[in-house]
């Protein structure tokens, strides 16, 4: 197991009401994003590259931010917390971020 996935499993991520999880999931091909209510249990917003139909490179994952952002928002989120699991906070990753606070999210 990396290094950096034993580091994050140990910190405590986790979504209330107030401030739900915002979790990033890659793949070779896709970006996927949820905002989370830990709490409860529920999905309040989603979004994914699957529903572009293209291939995931930084100006998607823009796109996949921007779009999370505004179900947020509609949802009534705010704020959040960012949760990259173990995936490093650069190229795709930092692009839906910063889409996703460029969009009105507060991290």
């Amino acid at each position: 197991m990396p290094k950096r996935k034993l580091r994050i499993k140990r910190r405590k991520y986790f979504g209330t009401k107030e401030r739900p999880r915002l979790s990033v999931g890659r793949t070779s091909n896709h970006i996927y994003v949820q905002v989370i209510n830990d709490i409860s249990g529920t999905t309040l917003a989603s979004a994914s590259s699957l529903k572009l139909k293209a291939k995931a490179n930084v100006a998607t994952a823009k796109e996949v931010g921007k779009e999370i952002a505004k179900k947020a928002l509609a949802a009534g989120v705010k704020t959040i917390v960012f949760d990259k699991g173990k995936l490093k906070y650069h190229g795709r990753v930092k692009a839906l971020a910063d889409a996703a606070r460029e969009g009105g999210l507060q991290f």
